[in-house]
C-alpha cells in the first residue's frame, strides 16, 4: 500500500509499477509456499471460468500489437488467482481472520495517506495533479478502494472480540468513509451506495442478523462514527483547491451527469471503444492494448487523447474495468469473468440467507458488498484492471470464500483421480510460473524507470532499453540522438518505439525514413 516511486517523469506508472512488483512478489511466493494447501481446495465453477478467462487472454496476448503491455495484464490476472487460491487454501489452516485484518489495515493505511496529503503533508510519493491520492496516486484509485475496503473494515469491527477491538475498527472504518468523500469521486460515491444497500438489505433479511442485537448495536455506533466523522473533515480547513463553493454537494448532485465534463467524456470514450470490441468480438486487441489503438478510432478532439502527445491515449486503458475487457479480451472473456463473480456473489448471499451464526452471515454479507462495490466503481474507472485492487479484493475473496467451515478437497485414492490431481496441480503451477514472468517484467520496468530518471548518457540509456525494450519512453528518448547516437541505432530505438505505439505522432516522425 505504501511503496511508490519519485520519478516524476513516469507520474501513472511510479505508482503501479511498484505496487505491481508488490503483487507478482506476493503472489509467486505465496503460490510456491502454499501449493500443498492450494491442492487441498475444492475447486468450483466460478475457478474453471477465472482459468478460462486467464486462458482467453494468453489466446489474446499472442496477436496483440503491443505484446510488452499484453504480458503485464496478463500477469496481473494470473497473480490475481494465485492470491485468490492462495488464500483459500491458507484458510483451511484458520488464518482467514488474519488475512481479512490484513486487507482491513492495507485499506486504512491507504486511506491514511490520502488524507495526510488533505491536510498539508507534501512529500514525493504523493502526486499533486490528482490530489488527493496519496500512495496510490490518483483521488479516484483511493475512492475505489475506499469503497470496496469498506465493507472488509467494518466486518472487522461487527466481528471484533471486545469493545476495545470494536472502536479500533470502527475508528478505522470513519476514516475509511471520511476520505471517500473528500476524493468527490463519482465511481466511489456510486459504489458507496452499493455497500450500503447490500448491508441494509442483509441485517433486514438475512435471519441470523435479523435478530442479533449486537450486529445493530455496533452497525448503528459506526453509523453515528462516519457521520461524525465525516462531518468533521468537511469543516476542517484542508489544501485541497477546489474550484466550486460547495464541492461535496456538487459531487452528491452531478454523480449521474453525463452530459458535460467527464461524465461527456466517457460517453464518447465508451462508443469509440465499443468499436473496438466490434471489430475484435472474439478475442478483443489484446489485454492493455486499448490504449495502444483506440486512437485509431477516436476523432479529432476526442478527450480521452493526450493532447501534448497526438496519437496516444491520456491514461493507458479506458475509464472502465468492463468497456477494458470487452474491448481488450473479447465479449467471452469478460462473460467469462462476470459470470464467476456473480456466482461467488450467489453463492454468499445465499449463505447469508441460509446460515444461522452471524459472524458467517456477516462474511458473506462483506463479500457480496465488496463486489458489488467492485463492479460499480469498474463500470465507470479502472479498478481491476490495477494491481492494488486486484491484491486487495482477491484476497478478501479467499479468505472469507466459501462462508462457513472451509471444504478441503479429499479424493479417492485412484489411477484417474490421481491423473486428474496431477493436471490440475500443473495447472496452479502454471498459473504461478505467469505471476513469476509478471515479477520479472515489472522488476524490469522499475530497473528501466530508474535508470531513465538518472542516466545522461546513451551508454546507460541503452542499457536501460535492454533490461526494459517494452518502454516507449526509453525507445523515444535513444531515438531523439540527444545522446549522441549514430543514426542507424536511432533508427532502430525509432522503429521499436513506432512497433509499441503505431498510432503515436512522435514515433511515426522519428522514424521516418527509417525503414
Amino acid at each position: 500500500m505504501l511503496v511508490a516511486a519519485t520519478w516524476r517523469d513516469f507520474e501513472l506508472d511510479r505508482f503501479f509499477v511498484p505496487k505491481e512488483l508488490v503483487l507478482h512478489v506476493s503472489a509467486f511466493a505465496a503460490g510456491l509456499l502454499a501449493l500443498r494447501a492450494i491442492g487441498r481446495v475444492r475447486l468450483r465453477v466460478a475457478d474453471f471460468l477465472l482459468v478460462a478467462y486467464l486462458a482467453l487472454g494468453i489466446v489474446s496476448a499472442l496477436g496483440a500489437t503491443n505484446g510488452w503491455v499484453a504480458v503485464r495484464s496478463v500477469a496481473l490476472t494470473a497473480s490475481g488467482l494465485v492470491v485468490f487460491w492462495s488464500a483459500r487454501g491458507l484458510r483451511l489452516d484458520g488464518l482467514s481472520r488474519s488475512m481479512i485484518g490484513a486487507v482491513a489495515l492495507a485499506v486504512v493505511l491507504g486511506c491514511a495517506t490520502s488524507l495526510l496529503q488533505t491536510y498539508g503533508i507534501r512529500t514525493d510519493f504523493f502526486s499533486l495533479n490528482r490530489a488527493p491520492g496519496g500512495t496510490l496516486g490518483n483521488r479516484n484509485f483511493i475512492a475505489h478502494m475506499a469503497a470496496f475496503g469498506l465493507p472488509i473494515v467494518l466486518l472487522v469491527a461487527l466481528r471484533a472480540r471486545s469493545w476495545v477491538g470494536w472502536l479500533l475498527a470502527g475508528a478505522g472504518a470513519t476514516l475509511v468513509a471520511a476520505t471517500l468523500v473528500l476524493t468527490r469521486s463519482r465511481a466511489g460515491f456510486l459504489a458507496m451506495g452499493g455497500v450500503v444497500a447490500v448491508l441494509f438489505l442483509a441485517l433486514v433479511l438475512s435471519p441470523a442478523l435479523r435478530t442479533h442485537g449486537r450486529a445493530w448495536r455496533r452497525t448503528a455506533g459506526l453509523v453515528l462514527l462516519s457521520v461524525a466523522g465525516i462531518a468533521a473533515v468537511i469543516a476542517l480547513p484542508n489544501d485541497l483547491n477546489w474550484r466550486s463553493e460547495n464541492p461535496y454537494l456538487e459531487s452528491l448532485t452531478g454523480v449521474a451527469n453525463f452530459q458535460e465534463g467527464s461524465g461527456r467524456g466517457r460517453v464518447v470514450q465508451y462508443r469509440h471503444s465499443l468499436r473496438i470490441a466490434r471489430d475484435h468480438p472474439l478475442l478483443g486487441a489484446g489485454p492493455g492494448n486499448w490504449g495502444v489503438v483506440y486512437a485509431d478510432y477516436a476523432a479529432d478532439g476526442d478527450p480521452s487523447l493526450d493532447r501534448s502527445e497526438p496519437g496516444r491515449t491520456a491514461n493507458p486503458w479506458p475509464s472502465s474495468d468492463w468497456i477494458a475487457f470487452i474491448s481488450e479480451r473479447g465479449f467471452v472473456a469478460t462473460a467469462l469473468l462476470a459470470v464467476a463473480l456473480a456466482l461467488i456473489a450467489i453463492a454468499a448471499t445465499r449463505d447469508a440467507m441460509r446460515t444461522h451464526d452471524a459472524d458467517d452471515a456477516l462474511a458473506a454479507t462483506a463479500i457480496v458488498a465488496m463486489i458489488v462495490a467492485t463492479v460499480i466503481a469498474g463500470m465507470f474507472d479502472a479498478v481491476l484492471l490495477l494491481a492494488q485492487p486486484m491484491l486487495l479484493v482477491w484476497l478478501a475473496a479467499g479468505a472469507l470464500w466459501p462462508v462457513g467451515a472451509p471444504e478441503a478437497e479429499t479424493l479417492p485414492q485412484d489411477e484417474a483421480n490421481g491423473l486428474r490431481e496431477t493436471v490440475r496441480m500443473a495447472a496452479v503451477a502454471g498459473v504461478i510460473f505467469i505471476a513469476g514472468i509478471g515479477m520479472v517484467r515489472s522488476a524490469a520496468q522499475l530497473a528501466g524507470m530508474g535508470i531513465y530518471a538518472h542516466a545522461e548518457t546513451s551508454r546507460w540509456l541503452a542499457r536501460a532499453a535492454l533490461i526494459d525494450p517494452g518502454s516507449y519512453e526509453l525507445r523515444i528518448r535513444l531515438a531523439r540522438g540527444s545522446s549522441g547516437l549514430a543514426r542507424a541505432e536511432r533508427c532502430r530505438h525509432a522503429l521499436a518505439a513506432r512497433a509499441l505505439q503505431p498510432n503515436a505522432r512522435e514515433a511515426r516522425n522519428l522514424s521516418s525514413g527509417c525503414d
